[in-house]
């Protein structure tokens, strides 16, 4: 159980969401002062909306910070770079990101001199272990407070109905809709539909669930012809040949790249995977402009590498892969 401590700060990784929304009114009446941190990662969000609500919940300071750039050089094109493919079929748009948002939390913490960070993940997921793994490496010292896996927390809270309840009991508005029995992530680099009716492996998602893509069938009957740029195994530039116009900025390549995959149907990927915890988890997921940058650096590579070295890469790439998901190290320090 948490201890109840008189206005200690904590900075919580905040989406403005159900369960981010209940956990911020939680640690607020549970005596702590807390600091909403929002990472801008390239999700469809309303951001003056979600500061605006964290605000009118309680919290004493708001921090967003735009993660879109270092997310493109630092991670998608270096993962794509070291082929990180997880089970031979997941690009890691998740895994990717949630590093980066904790490693800027944690430096956001150290900047408001708070004691203690908070996440909203739960103990059946990899993201505990992504968060959690980058709060300790980076400040062994700090405090995490994870409501979900928390004895007293979970007493108040065995479902979503008790949330939207104790939303409604103080005031915090929330959008509860049926129109998503599945729960989504969303990045720059991919969007992510889990769990819910998506858990039974027959049943067939379809054109309804799409948001940064159109279905294979329903792309345009025409080619589109571009031109990749690698140094170094990094895009340095993306040419449309048909129109002869090119894109260099790494975020603006990335988004262009994007926008022309998911026209063209490109980066779907339905899949049944194993989560570190040791349970399976089935995942819709779109991955348009990524999806073409692996497959071109894979071309590259077959003009580059001899045989010998492309094994090796096969040896390590699915472990550099996994790392996203393996535990190393001390044991977590849960707050008691």
């Amino acid at each position: 159980m948490i201890k109840e401590i008189q206005m200690k700060k904590v900075m919580l990784a905040y989406s403005g969401g159900l369960d981010t929304s209940v956990i911020l009114k939680w640690l607020i009446n549970k005596g702590y002062d807390v600091v909403a941190y929002v990472a801008n990662v390239g999700q469809n969000d309303d951001f003056e909306a979600v500061e605006k609500k964290a605000l009118e919940i309680g919290a004493s300071k708001v921090i967003i910070e735009d993660l879109r750039r270092e997310f493109v050089t630092d991670y998608i094109f270096t993962a794509v770079k070291a082929n990180a493919v997880y089970e031979d079929r997941y690009l890691l748009g998740t895994a990717l990101a949630r590093p980066l948002i904790a490693k800027k939390q944690i430096e956001a913490a150290e900047r408001e001199g708070a004691d203690y960070v908070a996440h909203g993940a739960t103990g059946k997921g990899n993201d505990q272990v992504r968060f959690e793994l980058t709060y300790y490496a980076l400040n062994p010292n700090i405090k995490v407070i994870a409501p979900w896996k928390d004895g007293e927390f979970l007493s108040q809270f065995q479902g979503r109905s008790d949330m939207i309840r104790y939303a409604a009991g103080h005031r915090i508005p929330v959008k509860a809709s049926i129109a998503k029995p599945y729960s989504e992530d969303d990045n720059l680099m991919h969007i992510s539909h889990e769990a819910g009716i998506l858990e039974d492996p027959l049943y067939v998602g379809g054109k309804e669930i799409l948001e940064k893509m159109v279905m294979p069938m329903d792309a345009p009957d025409k080619e589109t012809h571009i031109a990749i740029t690698f140094k170094n195994g990094i895009p340095v530039k993306v040419t449309n040949k048909d129109d002869n116009s090119y894109v260099e900025d790494p975020l603006e390549m990335f988004i262009y790249l994007n926008k022309l995959g998911g026209e063209n149907g490109i980066g779907l990927l339905d899949m049944v995977e194993n989560r570190f915890v040791g349970i399976k988890s089935r995942g819709i997921y779109e991955t348009p402009g990524a999806t073409i940058l692996y497959a071109a650096h894979k071309d590259i590579e077959g003009i580059a590498m001899d045989r010998e070295v492309m094994r090796l890469r096969n040896q390590l790439a699915p472990q550099f892969a996994s790392s996203f998901t393996t535990v190393s190290g001390s044991a977590p320090r849960w707050i008691s």
